[in-house]
């Protein structure tokens, strides 16, 4: 395995040869072991770098006396629901092995598989509220996704044990960056091999491998047999499908880069120019043109002018500008709702033309659907109800129903009244749909506290004749917020 990385030809295992460093590094974990009754969280992705690291840290507990293991060690996954179909797979094969072979041995290795809240996945933030896609300068979906999963179970091993160690697979040769952040954490060590998390408190971070080359970790897989029973051969058989070195790492800071510039990551992801390693799976295995429609739907996602499909107002109602111009808020209803169609129709073809593996494949959850679904009725309005007729259209199945609330909706016939009298004027409509929704929802009320607030709310958003009369307005406002100012700055006062 050849690697392009400048630090590439600086083997770790030059000096005192390949086994002389490995039981090394094996005593090295013992004695950080066994040293205090921090319990360890281990990162896990189902890559090269965390699989090298994880089972350095089994090889070393497994030549210790099993009084010895005084402490739990979680194996923490971030499934963040939209990973690459095949690496989810990979990943869920290994955790099934790793668990049954850590019960047999006897082995304190417990595996966790962390997933993003439902409110904060990623179809809830783009087809339920309309997040436009992930952009280098708005990339919510990080946090969101991975970050506080991660964060979330770190915090609660600290509350209930104090600290928490971190085994992280990440190594300096990987990118200049990752060598200067592995760089400031030694710098800052607090005891030999440990360094505190910058955003987590009472957490230190250890890096077994950080000093390895890209050649180093494969010649350790390849050379040393997986204590938990998985075949690195066909880690690396996974690997030879893609084309781009790396790997999508545990993301525990905003230190860490994006796992789209690596191998595996999120199917989704349009923080790169293209997703070159489905690309290279497709094209190198004739077996996996299953993914093509995942494929089609990242790159629709990925246009380079997407206001078309943004509604010209923010996510609030409030028109910004930006030299003139207004600032594009979240997706349209209309956008919204064939992003769902396009994500239901690419899970129904993968399923009936995919292999046996992937015939249960969700692309998208049940419990996203419903939140979904409460985000368009409840907090946008959507009284039409659109998304049990869309899951009807697009799967050929009943959407499983969930009550939103004890009122009784509007019908389609009455809806489809309103819009004819509103013709054209899709604002107008807006507005009126939301009057009678806030008019519904507090009728019952005994105290209707917050209704006039819900009813401004309403013609803030919607109060305005078209987009043209919208940005005028806005202009309007932010030249008569400039003419204050400058008043101010004359006389100092208004």
């Amino acid at each position: 395995m050849k690697s392009n990385s400048p630090q590439a030809s600086k083997s770790a295992f030059r000096e005192l040869g390949f086994q002389q460093t490995i039981e090394r590094h094996l005593e090295e974990i013992r004695t950080l072991y066994s040293a205090d009754n921090i319990p360890w969280v281990v990162g896990y992705s189902g890559g090269k770098d965390s699989t090298a690291a994880l089972q350095l840290v089994w090889l070393a507990l497994s030549g210790m006396e099993p009084d010895q293991h005084n402490k739990p060690i979680y194996v923490i996954t971030n499934d963040t629901l939209v990973e690459n179909p095949i690496v989810v797979g990979w990943v869920t094969k290994s955790l099934t092995t790793l668990q049954r072979a850590a019960e047999k041995q006897g082995m304190p290795i417990k595996p966790v598989r962390l997933t993003p809240d439902v409110t904060d996945s990623f179809w809830t933030n783009l087809i339920g509220r309309g997040y436009p896609a992930p952009r280098p300068m708005f990339r919510w979906c990080t946090h969101r996704l991975k970050i506080n999963p991660s964060s979330l179970f770190i915090n609660n091993v600290v509350q209930s044990n104090g600290e928490a160690i971190l085994v992280l697979g990440t190594r300096k040769a990987e990118s200049a960056s990752r060598a200067r952040t592995i760089e400031r954490h030694d710098q800052k060590s607090v005891r030999e091999h440990l360094s505190p998390h910058t955003d987590l408190p009472n957490s230190y971070i250890y890096s077994p491998i950080k000093d390895w080359s890209n050649d180093d970790v494969w010649l350790f897989l390849m050379q040393v047999k997986n204590p938990w029973g998985i075949n690195n051969k066909d880690l690396l058989t996974m690997y030879q499908g893609a084309s781009v070195d790396g790997e999508c790492p545990l993301v525990i800071d905003t230190n860490t880069p994006s796992c789209g510039d690596s191998r595996f990551g999120c199917w989704v992801c349009t923080l790169v120019d293209k997703d070159k390693s489905m690309q290279a799976m497709i094209q190198n295995d004739h077996d996996k043109e299953w993914m093509l429609p995942l494929l089609d739907l990242r790159n629709a996602l990925d246009i380079e002018d997407d206001k078309p499909l943004r509604d010209f107002r923010r996510l609030k109602g409030n028109v910004q500008l930006h030299n003139g111009n207004p600032i594009h808020g979240p997706y349209t209803q209309k956008a919204r709702e064939n992003w769902l169609r396009l994500l239901l129709k690419a899970q129904k073809w993968v399923r009936q033309n995919g292999p046996d593996d992937v015939r249960e494949l969700q692309l998208i959850t049940q419990e996203e659907l419903h939140e979904i679904r409460r985000i368009w009725v409840i907090d946008k309005h959507e009284i039409e109800d659109l998304l049990p007729i869309i899951y009807m259209d697009e799967t050929g199945e009943p959407f499983p129903e969930q009550p939103l609330d004890d009122l009784q909706s509007f019908s389609g016939e009455e809806l489809e009244m309103l819009k004819e009298m509103c013709g054209d004027d899709f604002l107008h409509y807006e507005l009126i749909r939301e009057l009678l929704d806030v008019e519904r929802r507090y009728q019952v009320m005994s105290r209707r506290a917050g209704l006039y607030d819900a009813l401004e709310q309403a013609f803030t958003r919607n109060f305005y004749d078209n987009v043209d009369d919208a940005v005028e307005r806005a202009r309007r406002k932010q030249q008569e917020l400039c003419d204050i100012n400058k008043n101010i700055r004359v006389d100092g006062t208004i």
